[in-house]
């Protein structure tokens, strides 16, 4: 059956809601592409993105997603640039999104995409299109234009968590020996593996972020957690997550105080950890990180989840704490134009590469 797509204003997110709510369930979406975390995005940010909307002949919603319109300054000029589910916005799009696609109607990926890159071609207000960490091989890269560029592929580090329970809980054992020993060490030095206690009321999750805030301060050359817009949106994500129960809110202690901290998502049998912040390290050799980590691992574990995920990135402690991994992708799609085609040219001369 055909699909039919089109673009319009952004409705009232309280209108959009039952829909985006309905199409979630009928769907094998992400987190990323929930209502959990797109209505908090809406709600956090000045952003007003238009809406995709793709239909059957019945008039079924099958696919929605946002995009987002900005111009974005390039070697010669700025360029009118679309944005899968993000604004354009550097601020208002740094929570940054993962596992990104439209969400779509299970079993209808392809022919929404294919609607999807119809609907694109229509439109001339645009040169060029963004797709933020999106999964390998996705349909959404079959549209055919001048140019497409894949500007970073990141690993998706995760811990197999049925492979804990098949080991017998021992997660250690499926480790390197020399993250192993870390972390055993880091258990010896704290007693054993710290306390977890998660946050049960909205006060509580508020006190524990700005917890998280005071001990990532100065940690970080680039730190969202400096930007009240971000601690906003988290403190909006706990809020409304707690009620779904996927945001989980988790602190480590010992007889010392504080380990750590993390903010985690839980969603379909898995468990995403999206931020992080721990106590500085008591010891030359000290791991609050790795510890914290692991005994959520335990946790999670005993829980029945089937993944632990820590989500994109190249960090060396998220490899060292996986067992298996994914990848997720960011590309850059271009219409012809002189403009553009000048840059190419440039680019090669300069040998700088797209992403720079």
């Amino acid at each position: 059956m055909a699909l039919n797509a089109h673009f319009s204003r952004l409705p009232d997110p309280a209108d959009l809601a039952p829909r985006w709510q309905a199409l979630e369930e009928a769907s094998d979406a992400s987190f990323f592409l929930g209502w959990t975390w797109t209505g908090s995005w809406l709600a956090s940010y000045a952003v007003r993105p238009d809406l995709l909307t793709v239909t059957d002949d019945a008039g079924r919603e099958i696919a929605l997603a946002l995009l987002g319109h900005s111009m974005q300054p390039r070697l010669l000029g700025r360029c009118a640039t679309l944005s899968l589910n993000q604004s354009g916005d550097p601020v208002a799009d740094r929570p940054f999104v993962e596992h990104n696609g439209l969400l779509v109607a299970r079993g209808r990926e392809g022919d929404a995409a294919q609607a999807f890159h119809t609907a694109l071609l229509r439109r001339a207000d645009w040169r060029a299109l963004r797709f933020s960490g999106i999964a390998p091989g996705s349909p959404l890269l079959g549209l055919s234009l001048r140019r497409a560029t894949c500007l970073d592929r990141s690993p998706v580090y995760q811990v197999d968590l049925d492979a804990v329970r098949a080991a017998g809980g021992d997660y250690l054992s499926l480790l390197s020996a020399n993250t192993r020993s870390q972390i055993r060490r880091a258990i010896k030095d704290h007693g054993g593996l710290p306390r977890i206690a998660t946050a049960q009321s909205m006060a509580e999750a508020e006190s524990w972020l700005d917890e998280m805030r005071a001990l990532n301060e100065g940690r970080h050359a680039d730190n969202a957690w400096a930007d009240p817009a971000f601690r906003h949106f988290l403190a909006m994500l706990a809020e409304r997550g707690r009620t779904t129960g996927e945001v989980e809110l988790l602190r480590f202690t010992d007889e010392g105080g504080v380990v750590g901290l993390l903010v985690n998502f839980l969603y379909r049998g898995q468990a995403m950890n999206y931020q992080s912040a721990f106590a500085a390290p008591r010891t030359a050799k000290d791991k609050p990180g790795l510890l914290c980590h692991a005994a959520a691992v335990d946790h999670y574990a005993g829980r029945g989840v089937s993944l632990y995920s820590l989500l994109a990135g190249k960090d060396r402690y998220k490899q060292s704490l996986a067992t298996r991994e994914e990848a997720l992708e960011w590309w850059q799609l271009e219409r012809f134009s002189p403009r553009l085609e000048g840059e190419a040219l440039l680019r090669r001369v300069l040998k700088r590469p797209a992403s720079a």
